[in-house]
This record gives structure tokens, sequence and C-alpha cells, in this order.
């Protein structure tokens, strides 16, 4: 069996995703609120309101505290000349080989979140599917960008 890829994604991605998946939980917590006030109001049962609040609860621990530090640990790329190993997963590890000769176009992409901590993500496009390797640093991504981009075009020309 091959050896799992070496390099790893910026740390700070832990960071990225935990104020990610925050602001996704803190909409359950508002349903869960408005639930609470609407059992309050009409007068229905609060058990109710206990259920979503216990939801809510399991996912902030899940979404916000337990699913990003492991997702960052399993998190692993290399780039060789012919190809593109990616590694991840939560539970099962999935490894992915990208070849070279099939990638179509290389970008670069950041949002807010990202930008506020000096990150980007890059995705790697093919005829079929397309790849992402998350959350490296801004110049780490850009250098990856090109370097892909580079070893793409040579086998390009190469056939």
């Amino acid at each position: 069996m091959r050896q799992p890829p070496i390099n790893t994604i910026a740390p700070d991605a832990i960071k990225a995703w935990k104020i990610t998946a925050a602001i996704v939980v803190g909409v359950f917590w508002l349903l869960t609120i408005a639930l609470a006030i609407i059992s309050s109001i009409f007068e229905y049962s609060y058990w109710y309101a206990a259920i979503a609040a216990a939801i809510s609860g399991v996912c902030t621990y899940l979404f916000v505290f337990l699913i990003p530090k492991l997702r960052f640990r399993r998190w692993r790329y290399e780039v060789f000349e012919q190809e593109i190993y990616i590694q991840h997963s939560i539970m099962i590890v999935s490894r992915t080989l990208v070849p070279m000769i099939r990638v179509q176009h290389v970008d670069t992409k950041q949002g807010p979140v990202l930008k506020k901590y000096q990150l980007a993500s890059v995705t790697i496009s093919t005829a079929a599917t397309t790849h992402e390797i998350p959350a490296l640093l801004e110049e780490d991504a850009s250098e990856l960008r090109d370097r892909i981009s580079m070893l793409a075009r040579v086998d390009e020309d190469d056939v």
C-alpha cells in the first residue's frame, strides 16, 4: 500500500472551520429559541424546545469542536510530476489520485473567513470532477496552483 501524503494544510484551518460551523449552528440555535418562544406564546409543551436545544447542543459539540480537529488531522496532499495525491476523511479515509494529464484548470478561492486567517483553497478541475485542497496559506496556495498548472501543461505538451 502506498504511503500517505506528507503535506498538511495550515493549522489556522481549524479556527476557520470552527467559525464557519458556528455560523451554521447559530441558525439552529435561533430556530430553537424561536420554538421556545412559540411554545411559550401558544402554550405548547416545552418538550419540543427541550429536544431542539438538545439537538442544537449536540450539533454544536460535533460541528464546532470535534469535526474541525479530526478533519485537520486527516487532511494530507502531495504533488508529484505525474499525479496529485489527496487524502482526507473524518471516519473513512479517502485517498484520491488525480493524474496531471487530466487536470484542465486550477483555481484558488478565498471566502471571508479564510481571508481573515490569510488562507486560500486550491481547486483542481478535471473533465469529470473537481478536487479541493482547503485552507492553505495564501502564498502556499498560489505556489501550489502555479506548480500544478505548470506540471499539467508540461504533460499536455508531451502527449
